[in-house]
């Protein structure tokens, strides 16, 4: 079984607590490059680490707000201005996608989403608890709890006999059970560490279904200064911008 690299490009939360850059993951396979969500900051995040963006084959989303999804009009003006992409390109995320990522588009750079681009660009709308095909990488969505106007997921991502999990944004729901399932890896948001808040998960309430929780290896991200000042007395491996696992 061959070795995937996973990279937190961006682990932190919409305001940039901490100074951390918005959500951005860089996962390479044997088989195939991609990303998972592609916050706002994530061009300044793969020049920093050296990613070769003409060899991100797909771009899989979560859920439809800024810091999951502001990062995608530069990524693909990007792509037609200085990296000069030929190969083409998957956005795959929720219902809703193409609508909204056109409208930032033209927000970003008013007509970019006219522009015919030298690449091929596809965007692919998931479905909930269907598993679908993009390139090597079979996703499995689940919708979650996290207001923003179209449906949330989190994603389950098998690639080269591997699973990789993540809640994307998201109050406690015991779904995340079955995306957690078997996995080898599964990256969890914990915005705060106690205080309950719609939307979004606290590290009390997950450190409590800890035990339930059926995955090789956890690593919580997208934590504010709340959960920041705690990270001395964790008992769960997190994240930080630039971290790589190897799975």
């Amino acid at each position: 079984m061959s070795e995937i690299s996973f990279t937190f490009l961006g682990s932190g939360d919409p305001l940039g607590s901490g100074g951390r850059l918005q959500t951005c993951f860089h996962v390479a396979a044997p088989s195939g490059r991609f990303l998972i969500d592609c916050g706002a900051t994530s061009m300044a995040a793969m020049k920093r680490e050296g990613v070769d963006r003409n060899a991100i084959e797909a771009i899989f989303i979560t859920h439809l707000h800024g810091d999951h999804i502001g990062g995608l009009p530069y990524f693909v003006l990007d792509a037609q201005l200085i990296a000069e992409r030929t190969e083409p390109l998957v956005i795959a995320g929720p219902p809703g996608l193409e609508e909204r990522l056109r409208a930032a588009m033209d927000v970003s750079f008013p007509g970019l989403s006219g522009v015919k681009q030298r690449f091929e660009l596809q965007i692919v709308e998931l479905e909930a608890d269907r598993k679908t095909a993009i390139g090597p990488v079979d996703v499995t969505p689940t919708e979650v709890v996290h207001a923003c106007g179209a449906p949330p997921y989190a994603l389950r991502l098998d690639i080269d006999g591997k699973t990789l999990a993540y809640s994307g944004d998201t109050e406690w729901t015991d779904a995340l059970f079955e995306v957690a399932r078997g996995a080898d890896l599964f990256v969890c948001e914990s915005y705060f560490y106690e205080k309950a808040v719609p939307n979004h998960l606290n590290y009390r309430t997950l450190s409590s279904h800890r035990d339930e929780l059926d995955c090789e290896r956890l690593v919580i991200t997208h934590m504010g200064e709340d959960m920041l000042s705690r990270l001395p007395d964790l008992d769960v491996e997190y994240a930080r911008d630039g971290k790589r696992i190897s799975i």
